[in-house]
């Protein structure tokens, strides 16, 4: 078994890319997880050309890119065409930049009925999996929104039985804030597990806020011990982006990367 470590560039919205460069190698890390955002730059209109480039220019300063971050939501109330249309934008944005993955959120409405929500998941995702298969590239859906659970993410994408492209990604936060033990999670996930996102928070009232891994009341001591059985990606998901008044992600990367060496199979 073997961890590779990753951040996420939503923890410093907006910066170019060679910032990014020298805080994920600075940082120690491997790779990059990349925001796909209008505001960013990466996102979906970018010519093939331009996102060739970022992803040479990443692989040149020696890291991978773990996964793209994507907005597309499997279980949202649109058409069935425009979901796909975005979740076909992100496999070939994936392709040009070599990277691996594309990270997608349930999105579900409260009014479907969760069979429903399923069906759209399920049809969406098999939709585009000949592109994904063609390209390399895993589709992963994040325990959030609708579906914040290992058990709930799984239903998504279990019936289409190709967890190497068609998986979860395992939010440290969502799963165990709605009552998912860590030990749960992986079981509940299995092979089905393709991602993890490491991240801390307290909770101010009713709302989840970011803080310094290891300073909050996420249990990442348990994550890290039960994720001896995973290989893949572990990224630091810094959400400065919808978070601004918290510390910059270069106060925040050390504490990740402390907890990624010491549980690191």
């Amino acid at each position: 078994m073997t961890w590779k470590f990753s951040v996420s560039t939503l923890g410093i919205p907006g910066a170019p890319l060679e910032e990014v460069i020298r805080l994920a190698t600075s940082g120690g890390c491997q790779g990059v997880e990349l925001r796909v955002h209008d505001t960013e730059f990466l996102h979906l209109g970018l010519e093939s050309t331009e996102a060739q480039r970022i992803g040479q220019r990443i692989k040149d300063a020696g890291l991978a890119i773990s996964g793209l971050a994507g907005y597309a939501r499997v279980c949202s109330p649109a058409e069935d065409a425009e979901v796909i249309e975005e979740l076909d934008s992100l496999i070939a944005l994936a392709h040009h930049t070599r990277s691996g993955a594309i990270r997608v959120f349930p999105g579900g409405d409260a009014e479907a009925h969760p069979a429903e929500l399923c069906a759209r998941a399920l049809r969406r995702i098999a939709a585009v999996l000949p592109q994904a298969q063609d390209a390399g590239v895993q589709i992963l859906v994040e325990t959030h929104d609708s579906h914040p659970t290992g058990r709930a993410a799984l239903d998504l994408v279990k019936d289409l039985e190709d967890p190497e492209h068609a998986a979860v990604l395992w939010d440290g936060l969502h799963p165990w804030r709605c009552g998912e033990t860590p030990e749960e999670t992986l079981e509940i996930l299995g092979a089905h597990l393709g991602y993890f996102q490491v991240k801390d928070a307290t909770l101010r009232g009713e709302k989840w806020v970011p803080v310094i891994p290891g300073t909050g009341t996420v249990p990442l001591e348990t994550q890290g011990r039960v994720l001896q059985a995973f290989s893949g990606w572990c990224s630091l998901e810094w959400e400065r982006a919808w978070h601004p008044r918290i510390e910059p992600l270069r106060e925040a990367l050390p504490a990740a990367a402390e907890w990624f060496h010491r549980w690191r199979p």
